[in-house]
């Protein structure tokens, strides 16, 4: 109840504010400090500097204000490791498949009213990450986050949510965080982060060639 009470610091339903009307995603960050709330003396990230150009990929890999916040957020879309799926079924969902690959109502038992279950239990983790593809794309964001998307799915499975990913990025900026080099490897740019600084730069060609930390 502690968590639901807290108040946070930027009221994200505030009214005011500058509401930005067109986001081109284009993404800039200059001498970016970041710590926990509850953790000021263990620095997350210390003076990193970094610039995304619109509609690229770029991943980042590491070891194991004055604007309307809830308007920005509307432009952003997050495809997590772990998908929270609401108690509900599958009513107008598309599935995020590829073109040529499209799941239709014959393919699920009871069509778009098959149940999912309490936290998706009733679908795979492919159909899980695909169903959370197609919601994160359904608003058309200009970013789009990808927090571990891929997780320990078997082979097959992993290629089906990684084409799906794939297709999400195009045309859109992309910022993916992952440990697997599998999945970002068509990434345009890779960012390394190590205690938290910027340690390395560049394709997944020329940083494996590196074969530092990679």
């Amino acid at each position: 109840m502690s968590l639901l009470e807290r108040v946070p610091r930027i009221d994200t339903w505030r009214q005011y504010g500058e509401k930005i009307k067109t986001i081109k995603g284009h993404l800039k960050c200059s001498n970016f400090h970041f710590y926990f709330p509850t953790r000021f003396n263990v620095p997350v990230l210390q003076g990193l500097n970094l610039e995304v150009k619109p509609s690229k990929y770029a991943s980042f890999v590491g070891l194991s204000g004055c604007v309307n916040v809830k308007n920005l957020r509307e432009h952003i879309a997050l495809v997590s490791q772990e998908p929270s799926l609401d108690e509900m079924t599958i009513k107008k969902i598309f599935l995020g498949s590829l073109p040529g690959q499209n799941v239709t109502q014959n393919d699920l038992e009871k069509v778009y009213d098959t149940f999912d279950g309490r936290k998706g239990t009733q679908r795979s983790g492919g159909q899980k990450q695909r169903i959370a593809i197609a919601r994160a794309l359904i608003r058309n964001p200009k970013i789009l986050l990808l927090d571990e998307a891929t997780p320990a799915l078997d082979s097959e499975y992993e290629k089906i949510v990684q084409k799906a990913l794939d297709a999400a990025a195009h045309r859109r900026t992309t910022l993916a965080i992952a440990h697997r080099l599998s999945t970002i490897q068509h990434a345009d740019i890779i960012f390394v982060i190590k205690d938290g600084k910027m340690y390395e730069q560049g394709t997944h060609k020329k940083l494996l060639e590196l074969r530092d930390l990679l």
